[in-house]
């Protein structure tokens, strides 16, 4: 596969809009990212903004400031109205609890189709990190290209190392679409692997990491949740047409969301769109991280140098000797560290975290555990 020359300038597309999925509460971030302030929610690169706001800025030039929607949980509306106050109010959908990515980005799709037959829609993750946004733009104008083609799209990222915290995409032939010249078919989606199956997909050279993104006509996109998940997709269709009205749309979310099935949409549609050749895949050359867990932020904010400590935190007090890793610290206490590699100290008013880097995808049981035995107010 060799890099495309791609065009980076130019207008909104044309019956574009952008969606953003806010919801989750990285749990292999915590004790710093928690159900009332989640990843989305920090700013984790120092940027001097949050991860949300990075996400608006990058898809703005994209869709237009007027055409982008955020689906978020009713408890962050507030905070993500203040994070983006050019955010549209007919364009925060909010959900009572979450279901999970289908519901989330089909329902968007349901009302943005609704407003606007023929829409394209781009889903983006908010707590994404991207880097090489010129590169990024021309990726997601190709893959509405695609989508204009009436191919779900998908765009996946060139992997640089063997990373066993992603998922992967297999691509096959190339496509011939207008306006898309990297298009590929995809053949499969792969399960996060262990080291030895990444290392042989890397070796290999015909599978990108997936990346979670999606662009589609919304009815496309619809079309195939339909096709699979049929009792989801008549909830979902039900809750579009009584959106718009406030005087329908409480009674409709109560009495219907709850009810939608708790999916992720790789399965609803990605997975059976590329068994059927429906889906196509846009390679990306940019930078991306999606802050999966603290290895990834200590790599994200070391230059990826292993040998250096990342330190994260207004007004953090850390001293080190001969140390490596990431110190993430709210607390205002002192935190010394000698002589140890790769460590992970996240120190909050309330709770401390204290692994490795090796074991950082670890830290989700944690907050499974804290689940189980009550201790609800630190989550």
């Amino acid at each position: 596969m060799t890099q495309q020359r791609r065009i980076t300038q130019g207008p909104p597309i044309d019956r574009f809009y952008s969606v953003i999925p806010a919801g989750g509460i990285g749990s292999r971030l915590w004790p710093l990212s928690r159900a009332d302030a989640p990843k989305f929610l920090h700013d984790l690169t120092g940027s001097g903004q949050t991860l949300l706001r990075d996400t608006w800025d990058r898809l703005a030039p994209l869709s237009g400031e007027q055409r982008i929607m955020v689906v978020t949980g009713r408890a962050h509306r507030l905070a993500v109205e203040r994070q983006l106050p050019d955010l549209a109010d007919p364009n925060v959908v909010l959900e009572s609890e979450p279901r999970d990515s289908t519901a989330a980005i089909g329902l968007a799709a349901a009302i943005l189709e609704r407003r606007e037959p023929g829409v394209i829609i781009g889903s983006f993750a908010a707590d994404h990190v991207i880097k090489n946004l010129p590169l990024f733009q021309s990726a997601v104008r190709e893959a509405a290209a695609a989508a204009e083609a009436g191919y779900i799209t998908t765009i996946g990222i060139r992997p640089t190392e063997p990373a066993v915290g992603f998922g992967y995409i297999h691509y096959g032939d190339r496509l011939e679409i207008d306006g898309a010249p990297s298009a590929l078919a995809v053949d499969s989606f792969k399960e996060k692997p262990d080291l030895e199956t990444a290392e042989r997909y890397l070796a290999n050279g015909s599978y990108l990491w997936n990346a979670s993104m999606f662009i589609s006509r919304a009815d496309r996109l619809l079309e195939e949740i339909g096709r699979n998940k049929p009792q989801l997709h008549a909830g979902l269709l039900e809750l579009a047409e009584a959106w718009d009205d406030p005087a329908t749309r409480g009674p409709a979310v109560d009495r219907i969301w709850p009810g939608l099935e708790k999916i992720a949409i790789d399965y609803t549609v990605a997975e059976p769109a590329a068994a059927a050749g429906r889906l196509a895949v846009i390679p990306g050359y940019f930078d991306w991280d999606d802050v999966g867990d603290f290895a990834s932020l200590a790599k994200l904010n070391s230059g990826g140098r292993k040998s250096d400590l990342a330190i994260l935190g207004e007004n953090a007090r850390v001293l080190a000797d001969s140390s490596s890793g990431i110190v993430v610290s709210q607390s205002g206490r002192v935190i010394s560290l000698i002589g140890v590699k790769d460590i992970v100290v996240v120190d909050t008013p309330d709770a401390l975290l204290v692994t490795t880097s090796e074991n950082a995808q670890r830290v989700k049981s944690v907050v499974d555990a804290l689940k189980i035995t009550g201790s609800t107010d630190v989550l």
